[in-house]
């Protein structure tokens, strides 16, 4: 996994643990990050992303305990072999969380919404080629 395809942004409003945790469930469930995969380690991941360990630590515990990681000591963090799908209503949750946020930057940037809009029909595509999912 590399820092393009986990992406983090400090002026984010969301907690870093969380769009690492958002992140990682993305990858799992476009296929990027298959079952067994291995991820990096904590301190890897940190140094990648130039976080405390803790904030990874952080994320990898809650995605544990929802069952789409697997720890086996001695070996590292791993891709559950069955993780759950992400439900309709938790993405949806997701996708306004994500909105909120992001309208919100746009109106501190003093944007019109039809400049928001464009710069989402523009980065849409590049997206969609870079994890091969979301349809339009």
């Amino acid at each position: 996994m590399t820092p393009s395809a986990l992406r983090i942004d400090p002026r984010d409003a969301a907690p870093i643990f969380r769009q690492i945790e958002e992140g990682l469930r993305r990858l799992v469930s476009l296929g990027t990050l298959v079952p067994g995969a291995s991820v990096p380690s904590v301190r890897d991941l940190a140094t990648e992303l130039r976080v405390n360990p803790a904030t990874v630590s952080k994320a990898y515990q809650r995605l544990t305990e929802a069952g789409v990681l697997e720890v086996r000591r001695g070996e590292g963090t791993f891709v559950a072999a069955a993780p759950p799908a992400l439900a309709k209503n938790e993405k949806q949750r997701s996708l306004r969380d994500a909105a909120e946020r992001y309208v919100h930057l746009a109106v501190t940037l003093g944007a019109s919404e039809k400049e928001a809009r464009l710069a989402v029909d523009e980065a849409w595509p590049d997206e969609k080629k870079r994890f091969g999912g979301g349809g339009r």
